[in-house]
Formats: structure tokens, C-alpha cells, sequence
């Protein structure tokens, strides 16, 4: 089981959970400190899980080892993807889906969010899960893989809420991945645009708020 620090919003036992995946050379703490900026609603009780991924050599940067959950060759359209990276990560997610389980939230209680990185492998896993799961939020993040992931598309996950939301002048991750990611996500059948936001390779309040309503929708 993966190292991760855990938050609670609500008064009581939290019936429902996000799984957050930090960026690339990040870790748990980055996204650990906003869930009071999400302006969730006070009446629900949610238990938000931020983990750290496993360190790796990562090609992008010189083969310098940091915290990632799958290699990355470059930035590029066209660029070799590492789905077994990809794949041993999102066992290590379902690994804590199914903590969650244990502790009495089912898996459609279960929303997977990530920002960057961490948000194409909360896609590249909801998608093929084969639990039906509340929803898929990726955040400056793109759909890995897209032909294989869209091909293994679980049916329990055809009708997956996807919230996505990027900078509109993102120098590192292009606003245009997430555009193409979130066309053919339409192409097979799933409702989603990608919300442009006027920051570059982070996120904003209004952006945090958005998802915050988001959430709150599909756990109602």
C-alpha cells in the first residue's frame, strides 16, 4: 500500500472519497492543504487520500530519479508512452480503492483526481476499472495511452463523470492536450471539455471552487 496522507471534510464518518494524484516530482503534501478551498458543502463527509508515488528515473528529465507514477519520454504528441509504468501504477491505485472498501465506501462513493501526471493516471485507472466509480477529475493533466484505454473502456465506467480543467497558458502540459484528450473522450461516448483557467502549470481558486461544485454533484 502506497504511503499517503489522508484529510476529512465533515462533521462525521466520511461516506464518500477522493483519491488525489500528485504531479511529477511532487508528492502527497502538494495538493494536501486545498480541500478547504473546494468549498465543499458541510453536510458532506468525504475522505480525501493524497498518496506518494514510488520514486523512478524519469526520461524527460536526464534520467534523474523522482517521485512519479510512470516514465515520461517527452512532451509530444507523437512520444513513447511507458503504459507498463502506467499499468503498475494503476494497481497500486486500485490497491487503494480497495483500502477505501475496507472501510465501508464503496467504490461508486470513490472519485479518482490528479493533477499533471497524476491526473492522466486517475483517467487511464477510472476508466478501466471495472467497479463503477463517482467520477474521474484530471486537472493540467492529458488521456494517456488514449487508444488503449479508450479501447478497454470498462462498461461499468461508460458513463463516467470526467471533470477536466487546465491553464490556458500551460507551458509545460499544452491546453491543446487536454482539448485532444477530452475530443476523443467525446468521440467514445463520454460528456466532457476541458474548463481553460488564465494560469499557466498550476491551479487557481476559481478553478478549486469549480471542482468543489463538481464533486459535490456527483456525490449527491
Amino acid at each position: 500500500m502506497l504511503e499517503s496522507i489522508e484529510t476529512t471534510h465533515g462533521g462525521g464518518a466520511p461516506d464518500c472519497a477522493v483519491i488525489w494524484l500528485h504531479g511529477l516530482g511532487a508528492d502527497g503534501h502538494d495538493f494536501a492543504a486545498v480541500v478547504p478551498q473546494l468549498a465543499l458543502p458541510e453536510n458532506l463527509c468525504a475522505r480525501f487520500v493524497f498518496p506518494h508515488a514510488p520514486p523512478r528515473p524519469i526520461t524527460l528529465n536526464s534520467g534523474m530519479v523522482m517521485r512519479g507514477w510512470f516514465d515520461i519520454t517527452a512532451l509530444t504528441e507523437d512520444a513513447v508512452e511507458d503504459e507498463e509504468g502506467m499499468r503498475d501504477s494503476a494497481e497500486l491505485v486500485r490497491a487503494l480503492i480497495a483500502g477505501q472498501n475496507e472501510q465501508g465506501i464503496a467504490d461508486a462513493r470513490i472519485v479518482l483526481a490528479g493533477f499533471s501526471q497524476g491526473g492522466a493516471l486517475a483517467l487511464y485507472t477510472a476508466l478501466q476499472h471495472t467497479g463503477r466509480l463517482a467520477g474521474a477529475a484530471a486537472l493540467s493533466a492529458w488521456l494517456p495511452a488514449a487508444r488503449s484505454v479508450l479501447a478497454n473502456v470498462h462498461e461499468q465506467n461508460r458513463a463516467l463523470p470526467i471533470f477536466c480543467a487546465h491553464g490556458a497558458h500551460d507551458p509545460m502540459v499544452p491546453a491543446v492536450f487536454a482539448e485532444r484528450g477530452c475530443a476523443q473522450l467525446r468521440a467514445a461516448g463520454f460528456a466532457v471539455r476541458p474548463r481553460l483557467w488564465p494560469v499557466e502549470h498550476g491551479v487557481c481558486l476559481d478553478e478549486l471552487r469549480d471542482l468543489g461544485a463538481w464533486l459535490a454533484r456527483v456525490f449527491s
